[in-house]
């Protein structure tokens, strides 16, 4: 008995001509792994009260981003997580989206 082939199929997004920024808002570095955006522009603590900066990480849903899809490090991550929840909970951010 032989063994069935496969054929490797392109993902239905995945497109080599365009760019990795076309993609992502998050930037990525030339090997293909995402730069954390606080490391990146030196950041060291993360403010609840900065709402522009916090909204970047929320899903539409009011979720917070996941790393491996907002590609913040594991310690600014935990620092993220804090601040916004500390802005939910001081009503400068809603738990869950309107409709």
């Amino acid at each position: 008995m032989s063994s069935p082939t496969y054929i490797k199929k392109p993902y239905a997004g995945s497109s080599s001509s365009k760019p990795a920024e076309a993609f992502s808002p998050f930037q990525v570095r030339k090997g293909g792994r995402k730069v954390c955006p606080f490391e990146a522009s030196s950041v060291k603590e993360i403010d609840y009260k900065d709402l522009e900066t916090l909204r970047r990480f929320i899903s539409d849903q009011g979720k917070i981003l996941p790393r491996r899809i907002s590609g913040v490090s594991t310690k600014f991550q935990k620092l993220l997580k804090t601040a916004i929840k500390r802005a939910r909970h001081m009503a400068l951010l809603p738990f869950v989206a309107e409709e």
